[in-house]
């Protein structure tokens, strides 16, 4: 269940602190389109101000101590001119909240943002190729115990999904809503083996159980699916140069 008590105590709090500074309050993410998962998901916020200064940082902080305190995330908190002429750079991400995200005070900024797609092309691959490079690190660090290596899938899984879902974008597809349909969606486009990838989403959601699946197994399977899909990525978006 997402926490809408603690979310609502946050937005009153910030409100108060940073006063007319404040210009929006974004819930984005799992939490903000029902893919929310208490165990695994983060409450992700976006803060946005007139300006942030030294001053207009530390007015705030009592309401952003806060809310770590109840051990989530802290938010992330721009000036509306950072978010607006930082899109080249953060494609990705911009995208993701234009997609999925809830206004809870305030402007909605996020709606009206103009995101260079010819940029958004090279840092999915960019973001694929950095990842999987960390995969393996993490893999190597694991040193062959199980609860390590099923830790490392867990915990990269989201990331991984939310660059197949551009990786949709980036090929001029429909985007599904749900991390499962985007991981079909994208096994069916450039033929990978996902399999490994919905056993985790089972295992995420309570409908299956570690123990059930040999991780060495699960490993092999999702690393040669994000080199699968890397590869593609490469060969497709370099088509379209």
């Amino acid at each position: 269940m997402v926490p809408e008590k603690q979310i609502n105590e946050f937005v009153t709090r910030i409100q108060q602190s940073a006063g007319s500074n404040l210009l929006s309050v974004i819930l984005y993410g799992s939490a903000a389109n029902g893919e929310f998962h208490r165990d695994f998901s983060n409450v992700n916020l976006l803060c946005v101000l007139k300006e942030n200064s030294f001053a207009a940082l530390a007015a705030i902080a009592p309401a952003v101590e806060w809310w770590a305190a109840q051990k989530h995330h802290t938010p992330l908190v721009l000036s509306r001119e950072e978010l607006e002429r930082s899109t080249d750079v953060f494609s990705i991400e911009w995208l993701d909240m234009k997609q999925r995200h809830r206004v809870l005070f305030g402007e909605d900024v996020l709606s009206g943002l103009q995101i260079p797609l010819h940029l958004h092309r090279a840092q999915v691959e960019y973001e694929l190729r950095e990842k999987l490079i960390l995969l393996r690190e993490h893999l190597l660090l694991a040193g062959g115990n199980q609860r390590r290596m099923w830790d490392v899938l867990i915990r990269s899984l989201p990331s991984f999904i939310t660059l197949f879902r551009h990786t949709l974008i980036a090929l001029g597809d429909a985007t599904p809503r749900s991390k499962r349909e985007a991981v079909q969606a994208l096994s069916t486009r450039i033929q990978f083996d996902s399999s490994a990838f919905l056993q985790l989403l089972d295992i995420r959601e309570r409908k299956a159980e570690p123990k059930q699946f040999d991780v060495k197994d699960v490993f092999a399977r999702y690393m040669l699916g994000v080199q699968q899909v890397t590869a593609a990525v490469d060969k497709m978006l370099d088509t379209k140069s």
